[in-house]
Order: C-alpha cells, then structure tokens, then sequence
C-alpha cells in the first residue's frame, strides 16, 4: 500500500492560539485608566474625541505592557 498524500496546505494550518489573558486585562485596565485619568481629568476642558484618544492609546500601551508582562512572569491564571 502507498502512503496517502498529505495536504501541502496543512503546515500552513496550525493551531491557532488566543492572547494569553494577562494582556486582556493590561488592555481593559490602562484603556479604562487613560479614559479616566487622561481623558476625564487632564483633559476635561477639551473637546471629548481626546477623551476617546485617550483611552483608544491606553489600550495600545495595555497592549505592549501585557506582552512584556506575560514574557516576564508569565500569564495569570
């Protein structure tokens, strides 16, 4: 008997993987805090996009300490 062929495709196809969950919630809690602390109280005489901005870039910093946290000391749970 021959061995059956495989699909060239199928290496393409791994498994693919979520966040770890520590970055989730580096994401929530420095978005919220940019919001809150940046957008809220800095910035609370200007016009109310920056207040969005400010959470949508605290996001993006979740996004980054949430990597170089789970390199450091792994995932939370």
């Amino acid at each position: 008997m021959s061995k059956p062929v495989k699909n060239p495709r199928a290496k393409q196809k791994k498994a693919r993987q979520d966040w770890p969950l520590v970055i989730y919630v580096w994401i929530m809690v420095l978005g919220v805090l940019g919001y809150l602390v940046v957008g809220e109280i800095i910035l609370g005489a200007r016009p109310h996009p920056l207040h969005w901005l400010a959470g949508l870039l605290g996001g993006v910093a979740g996004y980054f300490v949430g990597w170089v946290w789970y390199r450091w000391r792994g995932d939370i749970i």
